[in-house]
């Protein structure tokens, strides 16, 4: 990388002769864009870059706050229970099926998974509710 300067800034290039511009830069400009009403393209002309850069830092940017957006809300910790496998008398457990003794008497038996993916909804919606 080079420093070239411009003005009173330092621009950084890359090994292709690229300016590389910081994010936080690349940020402020959205910004500016937002609040101007231009066009895209008119914008990207009158800071001097290219529209397919402008575009590009518009995309990564809209990507990040999808990606952020997403990100899992924890409502409530993770609670482990102890499960043990017991038999009363005359109780066969089938071999590959899970059997799941909810508080209250319920019982959920997992044979597959979309067994599983169900209990799984269920034990979340339960806890949703609680």
């Amino acid at each position: 990388m080079t420093n070239t300067t411009s003005g009173d800034r330092i621009l950084i290039q890359d090994s292709l002769g690229r300016v590389r511009t910081p994010r936080w830069r690349q940020e402020a400009l959205l910004a500016e864009y937002e609040k101007s009403g231009m066009s895209g393209a008119a914008f990207a002309e009158h800071l001097g870059i290219k529209y397919q850069t402008f575009a590009s830092w518009a995309q990564k940017k809209r990507k990040r706050a999808r990606v952020e957006q997403k990100a899992p809300e924890v409502k409530h910790p993770v609670q482990w229970v102890e499960a043990l496998v017991a038999r009363t008398e005359g109780e066969s457990i089938k071999p590959g099926v899970l059997i799941v003794r909810l508080a209250g008497g319920a019982v959920i038996q997992i044979a597959d998974r979309s067994g599983a993916l169900l209990a799984a909804e269920l034990l979340k919606h339960l806890g949703e509710t609680r």
